[in-house]
């Protein structure tokens, strides 16, 4: 099907009148509280994007990643080099491998505290807390503390947040909200197991 080119220069112009009206009106400047939740691939993988923009600008990255202590991930070897980067690892893998709640309660404990450091500290510009989604759905940290803290921290700290079943309250709180829904995935369609440089 053939494109009229005025007919499209009038849509362009249309879309390029609404973004610069838009542009205009946004002129604030805060620190963001990003969830990235929902049951697909890709929740980890957009929040260490965003990390890397930090580092990529010279600013100073926090990483807590909760739950996938015992897993080996390329993206702890990268981002842990960079000098701008604290990458911390808790845990001894997902839940239904450990299957010992009062441990797995410690050591979301011992994240959370890692992370409250982070977070009140002035030199970060942005924390990833990584799989604290999950630590909430199973009540491993108390969900009114948690956020409490996201609500004092200081104006420009970027909070991003991962992992399915995000809190209504959590949602209620964040600034951002990116639901990632699965369509098609290999392991489930295929029997394809996971591999180097797409999971891990």
């Amino acid at each position: 099907m053939k494109t009229d080119p005025d007919a499209h220069k009038r849509m362009t112009e249309r879309h390029k009148a609404g973004f610069e009206k838009k542009k205009a009106a946004a002129q604030k400047e805060k620190g963001l509280l990003l969830v990235y939740t929902g049951t697909g691939k890709g929740k980890s993988t957009a929040a260490f994007g965003m990390g890397l923009r930090i580092l990529g600008h010279g600013m100073k990255l926090g990483v807590v990643q909760f739950i996938k202590g015992a897993l080996h991930s390329a993206e702890r070897e990268v981002l842990g080099r960079d000098p701008n980067c604290d990458f911390h690892v808790v845990g001894a893998g997902y839940t239904w491998n450990t299957q010992d709640r009062d441990a797995d309660m410690k050591t979301a404990a011992v994240g959370w505290a890692e992370a409250v450091r982070m977070i009140e500290d002035p030199s970060y510009d942005m924390v990833i807390l990584d799989e604290l989604n999950i630590v909430l759905k199973y009540q491993y940290l108390d969900l009114a503390e948690v956020l409490a803290v996201f609500a004092r921290r200081r104006e420009m700290l970027h909070i991003v947040v991962t992992g399915r079943h995000a809190p209504d309250a959590l949602i209620e709180a964040a600034d951002l909200v990116s639901e990632i829904r699965p369509i098609k995935h290999p392991y489930q369609e295929q029997g394809i197991k996971a591999q180097k440089g797409v999971e891990f």
